[in-house]
C-alpha cells in the first residue's frame, strides 16, 4: 500500500495548528463554560420536570458563549482573539453543529423522553473538526464518542435519571477534557518552544 508523503502545504499548515493549539492551550476556557452550563442542568433536574427543564435548557445554551468569553478574560486565556489559517473554518463547523436542534424541535412533540440525549449529544457534533482545527483530532474525538456513549448509556440504563446523572456525566467528561487540553497544550509549547530554541 503506498503511503502519503505530506506536502509542504499540509507540513506547514499542521505547524500553524499546533501553534495555535499552544498558544491560546487549546481554547481549554471553552469546555470550562459548556462544563457550568451541564453542572447547572445536572442541579436543575433534582428541582424541575423534564419541561421546566427543557425550558431553562434550551435558552441557557445561550450563556456558554460569553460565559467562555469571560473565563478567557478571567483565565488569561486569549481564544477569541487568535486567529489562524483555520479561523474561517469555524463558522460552517457551528452551523453544522446547530442543525441539531432540527431534531430537539421534532422530539418536543413526537418523543420528549430524548431531549436531554439530543441536547448532550448534539452539541457536540462541532468537536472533531475543532480539534483538526488544532492538531488535535484523537483528543477532541475521543471527548465527543466518550460522552455520547455515556449519555446513552445513561438514557438506556437509568431513565430515571436522565435530568441529573446524564448531564452530570456530559460536565464530567468536559472537566476531564479540560484538564487533559491544558496538560497536552503545555506540553505542546514546550516542545514547539525547545524546537524554536534549537
Amino acid at each position: 500500500m503506498p503511503t502519503h508523503e505530506p506536502t509542504a502545504l499540509e507540513i506547514a499548515l499542521k505547524k500553524e495548528r499546533l501553534a495555535a493549539y499552544a498558544r491560546v492551550r487549546g481554547g481549554y476556557s471553552v469546555p470550562l463554560a459548556g462544563a457550568v452550563y451541564w453542572l447547572g442542568l445536572g442541579v436543575l433536574g433534582y428541582v424541575t420536570d423534564l419541561v421546566g427543564w427543557a425550558q431553562i435548557a434550551f435558552p441557557a445554551t445561550g450563556i456558554i458563549f460569553p460565559l467562555a468569553v469571560f473565563f478567557g478574560w478571567a483565565l488569561k486565556n486569549p481564544w477569541l482573539k487568535d486567529k489562524t489559517a483555520t479561523t474561517s473554518l469555524m463558522a460552517p463547523v457551528f452551523i453544522s453543529m446547530l442543525l441539531f436542534w432540527v431534531f430537539i424541535v421534532a422530539a418536543i412533540n413526537e418523543a420528549p423522553a430524548l431531549i436531554p440525549l439530543l441536547l448532550a449529544v448534539g452539541m457536540s457534533f462541532h468537536w472533531p473538526a475543532i480539534g483538526w482545527s488544532y492538531g488535535r483530532t484523537a483528543l477532541f474525538t475521543a471527548h465527543a464518542v466518550v460522552r455520547a456513549l455515556l449519555c446513552l448509556y445513561i438514557f438506556m440504563a437509568h431513565p430515571e435519571h436522565r435530568l441529573t446523572w446524564l448531564p452530570f456525566s456530559v460536565a464530567a467528561v468536559y472537566l476531564v477534557t479540560v484538564i487533559a487540553i491544558y496538560v497536552d497544550s503545555g506540553a505542546a509549547a514546550r516542545r514547539l518552544a525547545s524546537q524554536s530554541a534549537a
